[in-house]
């Protein structure tokens, strides 16, 4: 691990005294894509990987940040005054827009501060390296500054970072995985109450394999808005003749006896996937609880095939790892995770098969596009918290 405290009292020149180390995970959607904006449940896991941060109080109103991840834009400065949005600004618009809607939230904060950031989420993975930008601020700046924030609502302030300051018409579940998550437990969460129930993941024999493309997701943001109209076009339909506010409110049962409301046969396929990805949430919470690893598996492999066959947006890369997984001995599930079109699957693995899941998994991608995916183990860790004192 690299000594942050040296390097933050290296770049911007403090002398030797004991700094404190901040950590929020990344996070990965274990099941349920494309659910949140149809009135379901999701359910995320924070990650091993994520970012540090190390900070400490000045005298002025002064604020710098500097990003080992970046440090050819070195320094970035601006002062407490003025928080406004700057292109100029670039990653440091994330810890900005914290300390902007923190003290817009009635927090006090008196003082700048020189911070210092390093993450070791993989670049474009789609694994929220944003989101935990946020909320490592978030946590930075409670220590900093004493200040008690109920971890509900800088979740919330993380989220409308993403909406208000940078314009990202984003969900909350990355901010909520990010910000509660809890060491061997994924999360199901209701997107709309914020309700939730942790689910424990024994992993005593198996990994959790995070498996990248590295296709560029070129398509991701036109087809999601895309996804979103023609559900919101199958809900109109249904609402012909049932009392419902979204397709996370119907069974599948439900959904079987008035599909034929949705008259366009692409929209009904969408409202199946919608609703019975929502299904397979619950019924995975039932299955962890239950310590029933191989049912989780199956749900994992059938939410693929729905994004596959009914959502249509896996493409051609996540598939082949897919499906090369599952012809895997030792693979209990796999699916891709995220918005899709590239980004990153995800496969449950036993410890001991592990090798020759990522050479096979390897050779048959590279065989059929040309260039290797990246391969990741990852644990599911707590949520953002204070790592330690250097």
């Amino acid at each position: 691990m690299i000594d942050l405290a040296k390097e933050f009292r290296k770049i911007f020149n403090h002398a030797n005294h004991k700094i404190q180390t901040f950590f929020a995970p990344g996070r990965i959607n274990l099941i349920g894509e494309h659910t949140d904006y149809n009135g379901g449940h999701v359910f995320p896991a924070a990650i091993s990987f994520g970012t540090y941060a190390v900070g400490k109080k000045r005298n002025d109103s002064k604020l710098r940040f500097y990003s080992m991840n970046f440090p050819e834009i070195g320094i970035i400065e601006c002062d407490l005054n003025d928080l406004a949005f700057s292109e100029k600004h670039n990653w440091a618009n994330y810890p900005k827009g914290m300390i902007k809607y923190v003290l817009d939230a009635g927090y006090s904060i008196r003082n700048g501060a020189d911070i210092l950031f390093y993450g070791d989420i993989p670049n474009g993975a789609g694994l929220s390296s944003s989101a935990s930008i946020e909320m490592v601020t978030g946590v930075l700046l409670e220590n900093l500054f004493q200040l008690k924030i109920d971890r509900i609502d800088m979740v919330r302030i993380g989220q409308k970072v993403e909406n208000h300051y940078l314009g990202v018409n984003s969900g909350i579940m990355d901010q909520f995985a990010i910000g509660m998550g809890k060491k061997d437990n994924a999360i199901l969460l209701d997107c709309q109450s914020l309700a939730y129930d942790y689910a424990p993941i024994k992993l005593d024999h198996h990994a959790i394999m995070i498996i990248n493309t590295n296709k560029q997701r070129t398509l991701a943001g036109s087809k999601y808005n895309e996804r979103r109209q023609e559900c919101e076009k199958a809900l109109a339909d249904l609402q012909t003749e049932l009392p419902i506010k979204s397709l996370g409110e119907l069974t599948a049962d439900t959904f079987h006896q008035y599909e034929q409301l949705i008259e366009n046969p692409i929209h009904r396929k969408r409202a199946k996937h919608a609703i019975t990805e929502n299904e397979r949430t619950l019924n995975a919470l039932h299955a962890l609880r239950n310590g029933n690893l191989e049912e989780f598996g199956a749900l994992m492999n059938a939410s693929h095939r729905s994004l596959r066959d009914d959502y249509e947006v896996t493409g051609p890369e996540l598939d082949t790892i897919a499906e090369a997984a599952w012809r895997q001995e030792g693979v209990i599930g796999a699916r891709m995770t995220g918005a899709g079109f590239g980004g990153c699957a995800i496969a449950i693995v036993e410890n001991d098969k592990k090798d020759a899941f990522q050479q096979y998994v390897n050779q048959t991608y590279q065989a059929k596009f040309g260039y290797e995916p990246t391969f990741y183990t990852a644990a599911i860790s707590d949520g953002a918290k204070t790592a330690k004192e250097q």
